[in-house]
């Protein structure tokens, strides 16, 4: 990523849209302060407690998340300007106007802006229908384009024939974001299947990030990076009967799932091997625990220094890798991290080849 200029703060990189568990919010709260704010998380709120607010209230300086609460009811308890915190909030196309007007509200009081949310297959329309859906939030938001953040969710890409069916599609709404002044936009997708209970146990088994390949064959456009962590797109997916101990590891173009059921012992004993498994495995990156906070985290269970954790624990763990390594990818040289506006004039030349994640490690620790 091309440095900022001086005096101004260096604009995000990496949308990953997250699920209100306890272990992406962990895994946040986590981040290494000096890249927090290359990270601009999108988290789907389908409960509002205590906790939730907590940690949003306990994320580092300069990460501010945009939070999306279509799931929530429409009521005073989800009106952002009430829960002391800063946010950014994210705008459906078919939100109502009651909505619109508070999110208007929030994103002109917290951050002075708003990421307006496209789904592609939920949000299937002409580009008329389209262009009449976004003005129709800046009217009752009184939001400018130019404060909007545009993310084009693709949701579900599991595998080639999602990529060949969906591609298409995002450029071609893409081609329709260039009629309008975004402040950014953005390509977000998920390829984690919505379970991982039939796959195997007891050795890693190597799952493609389609998502990631989807990006790259749109690295043309400029656009920015999302995903959707080490979870699902799909909505509940991800709940399987059985508890096993899970981690699910980033690496080149893909994620290393690793679930344990030997039987013998403490369950501390079997994480333990499974740890000890991830860490001498070639995929596990040279700098070792100093990379990111779940790597350091790991590697305390491959000593036995600490005990399995939690489901929670497997998830913030596999989600701070996930996290680092993709900052690390969007951020090597020659990559497509981008900087600054998104617009369709000479000033911002939409060029440039998406860096390929790193094997084996970064430089230093980013998570």
């Amino acid at each position: 990523m091309a440095p900022a200029h001086e005096g101004r703060v260096a604009e995000p990189v990496y949308r990953p849209i997250l699920a209100n568990r306890r272990g992406e919010l962990e895994a946040l709260s986590h981040l290494d302060g000096a890249v927090a704010p290359l990270l601009a998380p999108v988290i789907n709120l389908s409960i509002l407690d205590s906790h939730v607010l907590d940690i949003l209230g306990r994320l580092p300086d300069g990460l501010v998340p945009a939070v999306d609460v279509t799931a929530l009811p429409d009521g005073p308890e989800t009106e952002l300007t009430r829960w002391g915190v800063p946010l950014v909030p994210v705008i459906g196309l078919s939100e109502s106007s009651r909505r619109l007007v508070t999110h208007g509200a929030a994103a002109r009081t917290l951050a002075h802006r708003a990421v307006v949310r496209l789904r592609v297959a939920a949000d299937r329309s002409g580009p008329d229908a389209a262009t009449a859906a976004v003005e129709r939030i800046w009217r009752l938001t009184r939001l400018l384009p130019e404060q909007c953040d545009l993310l084009v969710d693709a949701g579900d890409v599991c595998c080639p024939a999602d990529v060949r069916v969906t591609g298409p599609r995002v450029r071609r709404l893409l081609d329709w974001a260039r009629r309008h002044a975004w402040r950014s936009v953005s390509v977000a997708a998920g390829g984690m299947p919505a379970t991982l209970s039939r796959l195997p146990t007891d050795e890693p088994v190597r799952l493609d990030r389609w998502d990631w390949q989807l990006w790259r064959d749109l690295a043309d456009l400029g656009v920015g990076y999302g995903d959707y962590g080490v979870g699902p797109a799909v909505r509940g997916g991800d709940q399987p009967a059985e508890r096993l101990p899970t981690i699910c590891y980033t690496a080149d173009g893909a994620w290393w799932v690793y679930r344990w059921s030997r039987r013998g012992g403490r369950g501390d004993d079997r994480f333990a091997d499974l740890c000890r498994t991830l860490v001498t495995a070639p995929h596990w990156p040279a700098t070792g625990a100093g990379y990111s906070w779940g790597d350091h985290e790991i590697l305390r269970r491959a000593r036995r220094s600490a005990g399995a954790g939690s489901p929670a624990n497997w998830v913030a763990w596999s989600t701070s890798h996930h996290l680092a390594y993709v900052l690390n990818a969007l951020r090597e040289p020659g990559g497509t991290a981008r900087s600054g506006p998104w617009r369709d004039d000479p000033a911002h030349p939409q060029r440039g080849r998406p860096g390929r994640p790193h094997r084996g490690g970064a430089a230093r620790r980013a998570g």
